[in-house]
């Protein structure tokens, strides 16, 4: 439980005997809460004008307009202020009546102080809760991206606007980009920003799940609906009830499951594999992919529907390589963000090595900037990064020369230095180049490299 200092309470006591309104001013003072009084119902709506008031101590008999008449006055700007009413007439239709216009509780006089301070300890607890909620409701209001979005550049501040611009709607979204430019960040920001962030983001990696595998990771199914289905498991549809399904390489979907989301898309249901039911879809739509969707389109690879169903609104990351501007400041947040978790004192990168980050070519982008830095930060021993800590050099040399090579030559020589940094362990070198193993094979192939004999 969080502490609560009393001194952050204020408490009015509304009470027209002067020997009431100063003991319990003098035995709630002792207790650290902040006080103020007043004799009658107009000084009280006086003091509410001037002060913050969190808990009302009010008597029901005072001469002028009584305690329920004030209550019934404050309650029509004030719904927050906690009242604990004060009565010597503990009739039922009294207590009835203060409760249903809104009071916390009551006690009777003569006030037993201790039973008094249990209500006042109850309301603070109240209070304390609601502000915690307060605070937390608005730190998620206040929260428009999330870590590692980082960026000052032109670009960037272009991707910041239509990010703001349609995350408060529910239109889908589609994020362009190479690997290792964050898109699945950006989608992160989109769903926190929306009516729906209060709800889970449900993240599906199309690329990784086989395709025999995909109908049920997204439908889900029931009991016994194929061999060893023991038990009815929810889809990513499903999980994604009410808040965002964000579809990660949408582009290698099969045509089979494409027509299966389509579906979906449309009708707005579907089925667990085996069921009979309809559930229906509730779910905000974000979709990412490094590949060229339209050439798909027509190739035959994807649907020209489906393609239109997703492409409502665009983002395109920039790859580092044309945002440069963001390097020294994405350079430091992933060194103050690895060497905390590491907890080194590594805090500083010499000038060679951030004029060796600049004049890289970066075919993996963001992704493949912090982990550059973090085997920076594990292999430092100086706390400053310098260029023997960057895994950027080949023979002594950067692993690109000059700006004159073509965008295919500096993949696939970083490909193959990749591969040969992590000993051609394919698992290994697909996650740092922020792909998956089907890709990569894909670029070993296209590219025709092999592993030394």
């Amino acid at each position: 439980m969080t502490a609560f200092d009393p001194s952050e309470v204020t408490i009015m006591i509304v009470d027209d005997e002067q020997s009431v309104r100063e003991s319990l001013e003098a035995w709630f003072e002792d207790d650290g809460y902040t006080m103020v009084t007043a004799e009658n119902a107009a000084e009280a709506l006086k003091q509410m004008q001037e002060h913050q008031i969190d808990i009302i101590l009010l008597d029901i008999k005072m001469p002028g307009m009584d305690g329920l008449a004030l209550q019934d006055r404050i309650r029509e700007f004030n719904q927050e202020v906690i009242i604990i009413i004060i009565t010597a007439f503990a009739t039922v239709d009294t207590a009835v009546r203060a409760l249903k216009a809104g009071a916390f509780d009551y006690t009777t006089k003569p006030v037993d102080p201790d039973e008094l301070s249990l209500l006042v300890r109850n309301a603070v607890e109240r209070i304390r809760l609601q502000r915690e909620n307060v605070a937390l409701r608005e730190s998620i209001d206040h929260l428009q991206f999330v870590d590692n979005i980082v960026g000052e550049s032109p670009q960037m501040q272009k991707v910041f606007e239509l990010v703001k611009t349609v995350a408060p709607t529910d239109s889908t979204v589609l994020i362009l980009g190479e690997s290792g430019t964050g898109k699945e960040l950006i989608a992160r920001a989109v769903h926190m920003n929306s009516k729906r962030k209060y709800f889970p983001i449900i993240p599906v990696n199309c690329g990784a799940i086989p395709e025999s595998l995909l109908e049920s990771e997204l439908f889900g199914h029931e009991k016994g609906a194929f061999t060893g289905a023991q038990y009815r498991r929810k889809g990513k549809f499903e999980m994604a009830r009410g808040g965002t399904l964000f579809l990660d390489e949408i582009g290698t979907l099969g045509l089979k499951s494409q027509v299966d989301l389509l579906r979906v898309l449309e009708d707005r249901e579907f089925h667990r594999v085996g069921g009979e039911r309809p559930v229906k879809a509730d779910f905000r739509l974000i979709c990412a992919t490094n590949l060229n969707l339209e050439d798909a389109v027509k190739k035959g690879l994807f649907r020209e529907d489906l393609y239109y169903r997703i492409n409502v609104f665009t983002i395109t990351l920039p790859p580092l390589r044309e945002r440069t501007a963001d390097i020294p400041l994405l350079a430091k947040h992933f060194l103050h963000q690895h060497a905390t978790s590491m907890n080194k004192h590594v805090d500083e990168i010499t000038e060679e090595a951030m004029n060796m980050l600049l004049s890289y070519e970066w075919p993996g982008n963001v992704r493949e900037l912090e982990n550059a830095i973090e085997r920076a930060v594990v292999i430092n021993r100086s706390g400053k990064i310098s260029p023997d800590d960057l895994p950027l050099q080949m023979s002594g040399t950067p692993v690109t020369s000059g700006k004159n090579l073509s965008l295919a030559d500096v993949e696939r020589r970083h490909i193959q230095s990749m591969l040969e940094e992590n000993n051609w362990n394919i698992s290994r070198t697909a996650d740092l180049l922020n792909i998956d193993r089907v890709t990569l094979y894909n670029k070993i192939e296209k590219y025709g490299l092999k592993r030394p004999e």
